[in-house]
């Protein structure tokens, strides 16, 4: 079998959870390689996500690693079974970076999604305008072409959440809903979108203000996204110079303790609501 020169994030992530497999059960790789009868440099490739392996195989492994936990081993053949399907995001492949096509291929199968932003409205809330505004800021300054593609790419994210069938919270900090990208239209508008958005029974939108003290450092902005099992949940924070992912059980531990810091201080839906139009009145009178 030829070996990929691309994995998809999905085939690293069962690679990553084979090698994690090995190593709690305090295994070498040329250990398992020889119980499994195979090359040494076969279990790197498999770990790499370069090569792939069947379900049989799957759970022999899970069998000589002492893996007693079944669900983790179903979702791990759900990602075998499913690594014929192509998402749309692949239509994208060679036009947008690599990150674009990884935060929609964790969104994708998501079980739930959990947000928190502090400059901006998180991507699958944004309207047109909005997200337009965004990329057309960015340093340098991109081309309208490529402006258009990330704006019309990020729109069809959103299918995740406005199709109803993935519960999505998102905390949205006050500077974020204060913070003009394109003018106070822009943003009033902006605004009205999030009222609408939190009229759906999927979507909770929930704001911190700017007098909360105990919300974590100005920097983390991430999405927390839901596996099939705890084990597989994966955080997507953004930095300046790409997207940074995060599945280890420590680290998905901290966010969720960060998530639930913030949801100690935040608004409660309603409010959170009455508070959006209060601003958006505002920036409509600015405007008018």
């Amino acid at each position: 079998m030829a070996l990929r020169s691309n994995p998809t994030l999905r085939q690293l992530r069962l690679g990553a959870e084979l090698r994690r497999m090995r190593e709690q059960a305090g295994l070498g790789g040329s250990q398992l390689a020889r119980a499994l009868g195979i090359n040494p440099a076969h279990v790197t490739q498999m770990e790499s996500g370069r090569t792939g392996i069947s379900v049989e195989r799957l759970r022999t492994i899970a069998a000589l690693c002492m893996c007693v936990n079944e669900p983790l081993i179903e979702a791990l053949a759900d990602i075998i079974t499913d690594r014929d399907k192509r998402g749309w995001w692949e239509e994208y492949r060679g036009r947008l970076s690599q990150d674009f096509l990884e935060i929609a291929e964790i969104e994708g199968p998501a079980r739930g999604l959990s947000t928190y932003t502090m400059a901006f409205v998180h991507g699958l809330l944004q309207t047109d305008a909005y997200a337009s505004a965004i990329f057309a800021r960015s340093y340098p300054r991109l081309p309208g072409h490529e402006v258009e593609l990330r704006t019309a790419f990020r729109l069809r994210r959103q299918h995740v959440i406005r199709s109803g069938s993935t519960p999505f919270a998102a905390y949205i900090h006050e500077a974020a809903l204060r913070m003009q990208f394109s003018g106070a239209k822009v943003q009033a508008e902006q605004l009205g979108a999030l009222v609408e958005a939190s009229d759906q029974p999927n979507i909770a939108i929930r704001v911190v203000l700017f007098d909360a003290d105990t919300i974590p450092l100005p920097n983390e902005n991430f999405t927390y996204v839901e596996g099939p099992v705890e084990e597989l949940d994966t955080v997507q924070a953004d930095s300046g110079v790409g997207n940074l992912l995060f599945d280890a059980p420590a680290h998905t531990a901290r966010f969720r303790s960060l998530l639930a810091q913030i949801g100690s201080a935040a608004l409660s839906e309603g409010e959170s609501r009455e508070f959006i139009r209060t601003i958006q009145k505002d920036m409509e009178r600015t405007h008018a």
